[in-house]
Formats: C-alpha cells, sequence, structure tokens
C-alpha cells in the first residue's frame, strides 16, 4: 500500500523487533550492514557504517526485511519485473493523464520549490505540467504561482539554450547557473564522497548537479522537481536505436529500471540531499511505470522508417496542436545525457585532467592495483584511486556495479552492436552513427582493449560477489 520515495527502519519497543523497507524504485537510498558481533545496522548513507560493520550492502529497492522473519522479501512485485513482453496497445491519453497525475502528486508540499530544467524533453514536460496545475495546488495559496526553474552547465551549453528556450516559452522564473571545468574538477573528491560511486557516467553527472543544488539551496528553495526515470522507462537512450527487436527492447528496459538505484536515482538523490535539498521524479510514480511499462514495446521502438524518435510514444501523447505543452523542436529534441548536455567540454576535460594524473603504466597495472571491477580508463581510475580514499573496504567497492557500457547501456545491450565493444564510454555521444555530436573514434581504446581480458575476469567475480551478498542477506 505505501507509495512514494522512502526508507526507514520501524522498532518495537516492546520486545525489540523491526523491520526496514526501501521505495519500490530505490529513490531514497538505504544501505544495510552487519556487526561482528551479530548485530545489524541500517543507514542512508554507506559512510555511516564502514567503521561498525564488517560487511554492508545497498539494500534492495522494493524489499522489505524483518528480524523476526530474518530474512529479506520483496514486497513490490509489478507486472514488468519478470521481463516477460506486454501486448497492450498504445494509449496516448491514459500515458499524459497518469504523467499528469504522479507531477500532481508531488505539487504537495508546504516550502519553496522549483524545477530542474536543462530544456530535454523529461524536465520540460516536468515543468510544463507542473505549471499548468500549479495555480490550483494548495502550495500556491503560500508561495504564489510562479514556478522556479533551474539549470547549470559551461557557458554556451546546449542545455543553457534550450532551458532558457522553455523557461520563455512557459513563462517560469528562470535561474541559470554556469560552471567551469575547473571548478568542477576542485569539486570531484568532495562529489565521490558524498554519492559514494566510482561510476564513471554517475560521476560526471553529479558533479554539475551538486554544484547546482548549492546554489538552489542558497536561494531558500528546499524541494525540486526532476526528469529521472524517463529514458529507462521508454528507452531513450540512444544505444535504443539498435535494438534488434521489441523483446530486446523490452528486457532493457527492465533491467535499466531495476538498476536505477545504484545510477540516477543515487545521483540525484545524493548529489541534492549533500545540500539539504529533496528531488522528486513523478516519472517513477508506482502507477505511471505500471502503465508505461504495460505498453506493448512494438510502439516504444525507434523507427525512423514511420517518423519514431527514441521517446516516441511520451512525445507523442503531449503533442497537442491545440493547447501544446511545448514548442514542437523541444518536444521532438534528440536525448542529450545531462553530463553532455551541460556542455561536451566538462567530459573533454575530465579525460584530460585524468590524462595528467594517470599514467600509461598505471593503468597497465591497474588489475594489480585493483583487482576487483578493474578501471579500463585513465578517467575511471582516478575516480577510482579517489574513492577508495574514502571507503577502502571491500564491502563498499562492492557496492558499486561493473561491466562494459556504451551510452548508459547495461552489458547485455552492448551486444546489440560489435562496433561498441571498441568504443565503450557511457557518453551519449558514444553511440556512433545516431548522436548528432558522436565520437570520431573510440576513446581511449588502445589501452582500454589491453585491459579487457583481465577485466572480465574480475566482473564475474563481482557478479558472483554482488550474489552471495544477497544470499547472505536473505540468510540472515
Amino acid at each position: 500500500m505505501l507509495d512514494g520515495m522512502f526508507s526507514f527502519v520501524l522498532l518495537d519497543m516492546r520486545d525489540k523487533s523491526f523491520i526496514a523497507a526501501r521505495d519500490a524504485i530505490g529513490i531514497t537510498p538505504l544501505y544495510m550492514g552487519w556487526g561482528l558481533d551479530g548485530s545489524v545496522w541500517f543507514a542512508s548513507e554507506m559512510k555511516a557504517l564502514s567503521d561498525d560493520c564488517e560487511r554492508f550492502v545497498s539494500f534492495l529497492p522494493g524489499h522489505i526485511y524483518s528480524s523476526k522473519e530474518g530474512g529479506l522479501r520483496r514486497w513490490y512485485n509489478p507486472p514488468w519485473f519478470s521481463e516477460c513482453t506486454p501486448s497492450t496497445p498504445y494509449d496516448a491519453l491514459a500515458l499524459r493523464e497518469a504523467f499528469e497525475k504522479a507531477v500532481v502528486k508531488r505539487l504537495m508540499t508546504d516550502v519553496p520549490f522549483g524545477v530542474l530544467l536543462s530544456g530535454g524533453l523529461d524536465s520540460s514536460l516536468v515543468a510544463a505540467v507542473a505549471l499548468r496545475h500549479l495555480a490550483e495546488a494548495k502550495v500556491a495559496r503560500q508561495w504564489g504561482s510562479q514556478l522556479h526553474s533551474f539549470c547549470i552547465g559551461l557557458k554556451g551549453s546546449p542545455d543553457l539554450k534550450a532551458a532558457r528556450e522553455v523557461a520563455d516559452y512557459l513563462g517560469t522564473f528562470h535561474h541559470e547557473f554556469h560552471f567551469t571545468v575547473q571548478e568542477g574538477i576542485d569539486a570531484l573528491a568532495e562529489v565521490i564522497y558524498h554519492i559514494e560511486t566510482y561510476d564513471v557516467t554517475t560521476i560526471r553527472a553529479s558533479t554539475p548537479m551538486f554544484l547546482m543544488s548549492r546554489k538552489i539551496k542558497s536561494l531558500g528553495v528546499k524541494m525540486v522537481l526532476s526528469g529521472e526515470g524517463s529514458d529507462e522507462i521508454f528507452g531513450g537512450y540512444l544505444y535504443f536505436h539498435k535494438a534488434p527487436n521489441k523483446e530486446e527492447f523490452h528486457s532493457e528496459t527492465c533491467r535499466k529500471i531495476k538498476a536505477l538505484h545504484l545510477y540516477d536515482c543515487l545521483r540525484a538523490n545524493k548529489a541534492t540531499s549533500a545540500w539539504g535539498l529533496e528531488a522528486r521524479v513523478p516519472f517513477l510514480d508506482k502507477q505511471f511505470i505500471d502503465i508505461a511499462m504495460d505498453i506493448d514495446p512494438e510502439w516504444k521502438m525507434i523507427r525512423r522508417d514511420l517518423g519514431r524518435i527514441e521517446k516516441w510514444v511520451l512525445r507523442n501523447a503531449f503533442d497537442d496542436d491545440q493547447n501544446p505543452y511545448l514548442p514542437k523542436h523541444i518536444l521532438y529534441r534528440q536525448k542529450e545525457q545531462f553530463s553532455d548536455g551541460v556542455g561536451y567540454g566538462w567530459i573533454d576535460g575530465l579525460k584530460d585532467h585524468a590524462n595528467e594524473h594517470v599514467s600509461d603504466a598505471m593503468l597497465m597495472n591497474a588489475s594489480f592495483v585493483y583487482p576487483e571491477n578493474t578501471p579500463t580508463t585513465k578517467e575511471a581510475y582516478y575516480y577510482r584511486s579517489i574513492f577508495e580514499r574514502f571507503f577502502p573496504k571491500n564491502a563498499a567497492r562492492s557496492t558499486v556495479p561493473g561491466g562494459p557500457s556504451v551510452a548508459c547501456s547495461t552489458a547485455k545491450a552492448v551486444e546489440w552492436d560489435a562496433a561498441w565493444s571498441k568504443n565503450l564510454d557511457p557518453s551519449g555521444r558514444a553511440a556512433l552513427g545516431v548522436h548528432a555530436a558522436a565520437y570520431q573514434e573510440a576513446p581511449e581504446k588502445t589501452l582500454a582493449t589491453e585491459n579487457s581480458s583481465s577485466v572480465d575476469g574480475h566482473l564475474r567475480k563481482l557478479q558472483d560477489a554482488m550474489v552471495e551478498a544477497t544470499a547472505t542477506a536473505t540468510a540472515l
């Protein structure tokens, strides 16, 4: 019956029994640990467990733990979880109404709030729908009916330009923040400390979000609406262009949603919470996910011959000529990952910085220094070295997933295109032949390829360790 975003532990003082649970998708973080004395620990941050627990894991989303029953049990069991291909016809109006309800539900607040607006489809739809319903919401009587929007990027970045245009169209009170590559680099250690991961794409995107959250909080704003989750539900990442069939397409979206707590949800929550800012994500509303994931995936497939680009079912649902939500070119803007949209110079600057601090010899011997989840690029090596300074325990490094990825794909989806194995980079520009500003050649491909064979073996060991950790939690 529980809905929304939550992580909690309830203690019964009568018999000292307790239950712990996490929301369906893992929007808010929760970790579970075990002490040598048999104690069981819970915390919203991994760093709170590292000193007292011999072992700790990320508490699985949609699960509940009972001290009486002594194990984890999945309470969230939606039809899509089995990855069986649905056959329900696409209903644009039903999809639109479900999303509007999800946004309105998250307007329930008594604090100053706004919306994160990158100018892309997802954040723009959140802003457009919120603005349409804000006047009738209770919060408008307290804080007014003008919506504040926020965007960050390098000067001249794609997101800044698009966000400004959307803000002008909607009439929001827009706040545009700039950062430099050096400011982002200077914040990396603090970002990794707060988000507790060494995943490359998460760090790339978390840094500008972390810098923006600090500035938003300084304005007195305490809650923001954000557009996370849409790309996972609708196959919005550019690599979905290469999905071989609707079955593979749907299975990949299921895998992406199941892993959100390790990537985008982790970033959205921790990068904002570091400054006391709350992020709410309408796309991850349970009822909305049920409707969106029940659509026959044939409708979600990218079909250029039919004029369908990524997330066409969502774009079409809000394509209203009589009462438009957004300008057409924004509604049909190509997917731009946040770490790319803040300015292509950001990722390029990070790679240059890593090249200055990680030698060829260091990367060549990475499998000896980091035998588990071995970094395959200098950028990944640099982040890993920072992470290890804060979180040296093996349990900590095991909470971070591994495996090859291109444009934020899962390892399974890399198999969709043979060329991708030589271009393993999480940036959307790694989707060769799809992104308008795609890389011209595989970044850091030589050194990464040289280490690939040893990495595969370590990744298999990591996956086995994660399975073992889950089994241990269930047994306890």
